[in-house]
């Protein structure tokens, strides 16, 4: 077991499984199909670290987002649907959409939440494992567990 420490975007506690990319997350390409696909997956082929794996209720383990300025919108409506990730576990700090995604979503959604936390660091994510447990507490601390 392992314990990181970061900023809180988007508050919230809850524990779920890890799923991990080292490489940027581009959010409209890799959740595109969450309309039409019954549980959230990757469709990103040029992200081979999630590239058809379960997004869906994960604690979503990335160093940053990249990609389109409809990344924010794309992560609220994700929420807002119930096919969001469980969190959001950022090592470097979040970039201004992601974030606005996080807030409208902590913001505008009473009954669905995606905790959010960045500067995590780059050994939490050389340490964490798909398929880890990861508890996220509302003052940004996470467990990481094997």
């Amino acid at each position: 077991m392992k314990e990181f420490k970061g900023r809180v975007i988007a508050k919230g506690a809850l524990t779920a499984e890890a799923v991990v990319t080292k490489q940027g997350f581009n959010t409209l390409a890799s959740m595109q199909m969450m309309f039409i696909q019954s549980k959230t997956k990757c469709v990103d082929q040029s992200n081979p670290d999630l590239y058809k794996k379960l997004l869906q209720g994960k604690a979503l383990c990335l160093p940053q987002t990249i990609g389109s300025t409809t990344g924010g919108m794309f992560l609220y409506s994700a929420v807002k649907s119930g096919k969001a990730p469980a969190c959001l576990l950022f090592a470097k700090e979040i970039d201004s959409l992601a974030a606005a995604g996080a807030v409208l979503a902590d913001v505008w959604s009473d009954d669905a939440k995606m905790p959010t936390i960045d500067k995590l660091g780059d050994e939490f994510l050389d340490y964490v494992q798909d398929g880890d447990k990861i508890t996220v507490k509302e003052d940004g601390t996470v467990i990481v567990e094997r």
